[in-house]
C-alpha cells in the first residue's frame, strides 16, 4: 500500500500564495499534515490489520488439515489400529508444535542468516518484528505438522509409538524447517525472493509457491525411508510374493477426511500468499493480490477435480470397479500436484496438472506393488510421487505474467518452458528435487535406521497380529459384542490377493 504523505513547507509556501501571512499559514499548514499523517497512519494500521487476519484465518484452515489427515488415516487402516493412527496425529500437532516454537521456526526463518539455515528467532525470541508477527508463525507450524502427519500414514499399524515422538521432533525441528528455509526464506540459497537478484539460482530460484516439494516431497520421502526399512505389514504379500489388499475399515471415514483436505487447502494454497492488500500497478485498481489469490483457489479446484475423474475413470479400466477410496487419494495427488504452482499458472493448465498427476499415482503404486514396498495411506506415491510432478509442471507451465506480479523482482526472470521462459526455471526444480531426496534420506534414512537396530522401531509380530489398540492404547476404537471381536481380527488378517 502506498504511503500517503504531506510537506508542511510545501503546504505552507501555497497558503502564504495565495494571500496568507506567514504565522497563520504555518501554523494551519502543520495541522493540516498532522491530521492528513493521522489518517495516513490509520490506513497503514487496517492494512496489517486485514493482513493479519487473512494470515491467521488461513492458518486456521492449514491446521483443519491435521482433523483431515486424521479421519483419513483411520479411515485407511485396518479397525483395531485406530486408536494408535489417531494418537498419532494428535501427537504430530502437539510435539511439532513445541520443537518448531524452539528451533524449527528459526532454522526456516531466522533472517538475517546464511543461504543454509536460518540462525534468529529461536523460542519466538525477538518477536513481533517488522519482518514477522505472530501469525506468521502460526502458519507456518500448521505447514511443519502437515509434513509429518505424511510420514505417519507411510509407517501406520506397524511401529512403536515412542518412534512417532522422535521422527516428529526431529522431522518439525530440523529436516523440514531447513528445506524451507532453502527456499522459501530470503536468505535461502534457492528462494526466488532473494535480495539481490543476481544470486538467484539460475536467474529464477525455485518456484515451490506452497510446496509441492517442502512439504509434500518432504513428508513423502521421510515416510518412504521408514516403511522400506520396516518393511511391509504381515499378510500384505503372500508366499508367492502377490500383493494382498489389506483394505482400511471406513471407506466414511476416508471421504470425511477427503472433504476437511479440500477444505483446509484453500489455507493451504491461497493462504501462501500471506498478505492479501496488494495491488499490481496502481492503486484503485479491481486488480490486485485478491485477484491472484481467487485465481489460486480456482486452479487448486481443477486440479483436485480433474485428478479425481482420471483416477475415477483409470482405476475403472484396471479393476472394474468405481472405488471411492481411490478416487479421494487421486484427488489429493492433484492438489499436492499443483501446490508448487497454484498461483503462476492458468485454469487450464491445472487441469492438465491434475490429469497426469492421476497417472502418476497409479503408476506409482503399481511399482510399490512390483517391489514390494507397503504404504497403508499411499503416501509416498501421492506426496511423494506427486509432489515431483507438480515441480516439474510448475517448470514447464509457469505464466511470465504471474510470476512478475506474485515474486517481482527481475523483468527477465525466466518462465515455463512450454510458455516460452527457456529452461533454467526446469533446471533451478530439478536441483529442488534432487536436493530434498538427498537431504532427507541422509537425515531421515539415518534416524530410521539407528531407530531400527535399537529395536524402536517396528512392534512385535505378535503386537501386530493383536492390534496397537489393545497392545498399546488400552483398548479397541469401538465397542464391539461378544463374537465380533474375533471376526474382526480374522477378517483383518485374510485381505484380498490382488493379481496382476
Amino acid at each position: 500500500m502506498a504511503t500517503l504523505t504531506c510537506s508542511v513547507a510545501e503546504l505552507q509556501s501555497l497558503l502564504i500564495n495565495n494571500g496568507g501571512n506567514t504565522s497563520m499559514a504555518t501554523e494551519t499548514a502543520k495541522y493540516i499534515c498532522g491530521r492528513f499523517d493521522a489518517i495516513s497512519n490509520n490506513f497503514l494500521d487496517t492494512n496489517h490489520a486485514v493482513d493479519n487476519t487473512y494470515l491467521l484465518f488461513s492458518s486456521y484452515l492449514v491446521f483443519a488439515m491435521q482433523l483431515g489427515f486424521a479421519m483419513l488415516c483411520a479411515g485407511s487402516v485396518r479397525a483395531k489400529n485406530t486408536m494408535n493412527i489417531m494418537l498419532t496425529n494428535v501427537l504430530d500437532a502437539a510435539t511439532g508444535g513445541i520443537f518448531y516454537y524452539l528451533f524449527g521456526f528459526a532454522f526456516a526463518f531466522g533472517s538475517s542468516s546464511n543461504g543454509f539455515i536460518g540462525e534468529h528467532f529461536f523460542g519466538l525470541t525477538q518477536f513481533p518484528s517488522e519482518s514477522f508477527d505472530y501469525a506468521n508463525f502460526l502458519f507456518q507450524w500448521a505447514f511443519a505438522i502437515a509434513a509429518a502427519g505424511i510420514t505417519s500414514g507411510s509407517i501406520a499399524e506397524r511401529t512403536q509409538f515412542v518412534s512417532y515422538l522422535i521422527y516428529s521432533s526431529f522431522l518439525t525441528g530440523l529436516v523440514y524447517p531447513v528445506v524451507s528455509h532453502w527456499f522459501w526464506s530470503s536468505d535461502g540459497w534457492g528462494s526466488p525472493a532473494r535480495v539481490d537478484p543476481e544470486t538467484l539460482l539460475f536467474g529464477s530460484g525455485v518456484i515451490d509457491f506452497a510446496g509441492s516439494g517442502v512439504v509434500h516431497l518432504v513428508g513423502g520421502v521421510a515416510g518412504f525411508w521408514g516403511a522400506f526399512i520396516e518393511g511391509p505389514r504381515i499378510g500384505r504379500f503372500d508366499h508367492e510374493g502377490k500383493a494382498v489388499a489389506m483394505r482400511g475399515h471406513s471407506g466414511t471415514l476416508v471421504v470425511l477426511g477427503t472433504f476437511l483436505l479440500w477444505f483446509g487447502w484453500y489455507g493451504f494454497n491461497p493462504g501462501s500468499f500471506l498478505i492479501i492488500s496488494k495491488a499490481y500497478g496502481k492503486s484503485g485498481s479491481f486488480y490486485g493480490q485478491w485477484s491472484a489469490i481467487g485465481r489460486t483457489a480456482v486452479t487448486t479446484t481443477l486440479a483436485g477435480c480433474s485428478a479425481a475423474l482420471t483416477t475415477l475413470f483409470g482405476r475403472r479400466l484396471q479393476t472394474g470397479h468405481w472405488t471411492v477410496t481411490d478416487v479421494c487419494n487421486g484427488l489429493l495427488g492433484g492438489f499436492a500436484a499443483i501446490t508448487a504452482g497454484c498461483s503462476v499458472v492458468d485454469p487450464w493448465a491445472a487441469v492438465i496438472c491434475g490429469f497426469f498427476a492421476a497417472w502418476v499415482l497409479i503408476g506409482c503404486n503399481i511399482l510399490a506393488e512390483k517391489f514390494k514396498y507397503d504404504d497403508p495411506l499411499e503416501a509416498f506415491q501421492l506426496h511423494g510421487g506427486c509432489g515431483v510432478w507438480g515441480i516439474i509442471f510448475t517448470a514447464l507451465f509457469a505464466k511470465k505474467e504471474y510470476l512478475n506480479e506474485v515474486f517481482g523482482g527481475p523483468i527477465d526472470r525466466p518462465y515455463g518452458l512450454l510458455m516460452g521462459g527457456g529452461g533454467r526455471l526446469l533446471a533451478a526444480h530439478v536441483i529442488q528435487i534432487l536436493v530434498i531426496v538427498g537431504w532427507v534420506s541422509v537425515t531421515m534414512g539415518t534416524l530410521f535406521f539407528v531407530l531400527h537396530k535399537l529395536k524402536l522401531l517396528r512392534i512385535s509380530s505378535e503386537e501386530e497380529m493383536e492390534g496397537l489398540d489393545l497392545t498399546s492404547h488400552g483398548g479397541m476404537a469401538y465397542e464391539y459384542h461378544h463374537g465380533e471381536l474375533e471376526l474382526l481380527q480374522k477378517r483383518s488378517l485374510e485381505g484380498t490377493r490382488i493379481d496382476p
